[in-house]
Parts: C-alpha cells; sequence; structure tokens
C-alpha cells in the first residue's frame, strides 16, 4: 500500500493539511512528530485538539494515531517510532495512511531504513562526559564539529545528550555519524513506498507565523509547565526537554521575563526550522508545496491537489 507523507518545517500547517488530506481520502493519520506523544504537552507541542474514544485518539472525527499516549518520564526514539508505526499499518493493511511530522529521523527510519548503530560504550561515554563537565557543553559540540559538522549542525549546542551519541557514533565507528545514520539511501525518498510532500514556506513568512503562534501559546505552556510539575514530574523529565518548555522554566523561576522567554522560544524555533528544512532538503523527489503569501495555503484546495496527483501515480489496489 503506497501512503502521502506530509513533511515541512515547525508552524507549516502539517497538522490541518493533513486532516484535510484524512477526510478526503477516508483514511487516518500517523504523527511523525517526536513531541506530541506526550500526555500533558499539548500546547507547546502544537498537537491536534482531540479527544480518546474506545482506544483511538479522534480529531475531528478522525484517527490521530501516536499522539497523546505517552508518560513524560517516558523516552520514545525512532526503532519506537517504526514498531508502533508498523502495528497501526498492520490493522488496515489496504488502507494508505497519511504520515505527519516535522521529526525527518523519525520519517527516515520508517520508509528509508538506517544502518544499524554501535551501542554505547561505557569507557567512551565516561571519557566524553568528564570532558563536558571539566570543558562544558560547547566544547564538546565544538569536538563534535569538528569531526561532524553536519551533525553539528543539525543538533543544538546545548542538547548535550543528542551531542554526546553523535560523537561517540563517530568515534567509533571512525566516520561521521551523519554518514552512519543517512543509510544507503542517497537524495530520493522511496515513491514505491509514499509520495512525500513538503511544505516549502516562504522564510519571513514562516517566521512570521512561529511569532504569532509562540505569542499565543506561552501562557498555556506555562499553565502546562506548572501542571506537570505539580504531578510530580520532574523538571528534567523527557517530556519537559521539548523546545520551548526549558525556557518557560526559566521564566517561572524568575530567570527570565515573560518576553525574554517570548525571544528566546522564537529564536529556538526559527532555528529548528531551519534544521528541518536542511533534512527535508536531501529528498530531491518530493512534491514541494511552494508558499509565498497566506492565501497561499487553503488545506482543502492543497489536498485536494495532492490526491489528484497521488491517484495519478498510484496504481489501484484490486
Amino acid at each position: 500500500m503506497r501512503h502521502i507523507v506530509l513533511a515541512g518545517p515547525t508552524a507549516s500547517g502539517k497538522t490541518k493539511l493533513a486532516l484535510a488530506l484524512a477526510r478526503q481520502l477516508g483514511s487516518a493519520v500517523i504523527s511523525a512528530d517526536s513531541r506530541q506523544v506526550y500526555q500533558g504537552l499539548t500546547v507547546g507541542t502544537a498537537k491536534p485538539e482531540g479527544s480518546w474514544q474506545n482506544g483511538l485518539y479522534l480529531v475531528q472525527k478522525i484517527p490521530y494515531h501516536l499522539v497523546d499516549f505517552l508518560p513524560p518520564a517516558q523516552t520514545f526514539d525512532a526503532a519506537s517510532f517504526c514498531t508502533r508505526a508498523q502495528s497501526i499499518l498492520q490493522t488496515h493493511p489496504q488502507k494508505p495512511f497519511i504520515f505527519a511530522g516535522g521529526t525527518g529521523m523519525y520519517l527516515h527510519a520508517f520508509f528509508v531504513g538506517l544502518d544499524p548503530l554501535p551501542p554505547a560504550d561505557p569507557a567512551l561515554r565516561a571519557e566524553l562526559t568528564a570532558f563536558a563537565a571539566a570543558e562544558g557543553k560547547g566544547a564538546l559540540h565544538a569536538r563534535l564539529a569538528k569531526h561532524d559538522p553536519v551533525s553539528a549542525a543539525q543538533i543544538p549546542p546545548g542538547n548535550i545528550q543528542r551531542t554526546m551519541r553523535a560523537l561517540e557514533i563517530t568515534l567509533l565507528c571512525g566516520r561521521p555519524a551523519s554518514i552512519v545514520k543517512s543509510g544507503s539511501f542517497g537524495g530520493q525518498f522511496p515513491l514505491q513506498k509514499a509520495m512525500l510532500v513538503y511544505l516549502n514556506w516562504d522564510k519571513e513568512l514562516l517566521n512570521a507565523r512561529i511569532e504569532t503562534r509562540t505569542r499565543a501559546m506561552l501562557a498555556p505552556m506555562a499553565e502546562e509547565t506548572r501542571a506537570l510539575l505539580a504531578s510530580g514530574q520532574k523538571a528534567d523529565c523527557p517530556a519537559l526537554k521539548s523546545l520551548g518548555y526549558q525556557q518557560i522554566l526559566q521564566w517561572l523561576n524568575g530567570e527570565k521575563n515573560q518576553e525574554e522567554t517570548f525571544d528566546k522560544i522564537c529564536t529556538l524555533t526559527r532555528q529548528y526550522a531551519k534544521r528541518q528544512r536542511t533534512w527535508f532538503n536531501r529528498y530531491k523527489n518530493a512534491l514541494r508545496i511552494d508558499l509565498h503569501r497566506a492565501a497561499d495555503f487553503d488545506a482543502d484546495q492543497l489536498a485536494g491537489h495532492i490526491l489528484r496527483i497521488y491517484q495519478s501515480q498510484t496504481p489501484q489496489q484490486d
């Protein structure tokens, strides 16, 4: 069965378009978002508003899989995504699904595959941990940039866990982690498995969308953060490491004021969008939807356009 993958940077309207596609195709959505999996994080992850009914998370009566199910203290990765997504597909083997999200590694792992990665090496991990403690996160990130500039460009300097793992893979394999992780796939998406659609917003227009969304979600994010802490979650739990929530914690702790928090989250979100653009630009055979004006984004019209192309390219199943 050939599916549709809807990708794009954060704040590009993937959820709204995914719902329009699912409605017109009579299908369901599988979220490829590493943060929307968490319970208790709704506003800050732009999780679609829905409700649980009979074991399904429904958004506008459409099943929306792999959101709102994981406790905040648990971790989730590409392998977990692949296992759960495959299980969902097996329940409806003759049904095309809409995959929607901006976590490129999840989509790449599922549709393309990844080279086997070396397990953690205790001695090397101890050495890197000691180096980071002595020299700081910035020095560890600079060390990664020396060996693997591609990974360093994709990983924020403050994310010590991802920096350390990428550096570990690089040193253990003797070649950059960005190459090891890329598998054998060059610049093409396996179109026999799915049609890849990429929402390509004008940069300045996307930045304006990011600022508008961030302003609207700031206070509700603070309430979500307070609620998670009140429920007993720790400030450094995996869920609260999602983009923006550490900055909300600094605001709540009095370390930053509201405007400083807004500015920082906008900056981090713009940087994240840039990394997403870099990731998805590798796929040279994606159907790119160029959006230069706000009026260009009409979910129902775009869904109809995408489905006409999808149906013209997809052999009919008996």
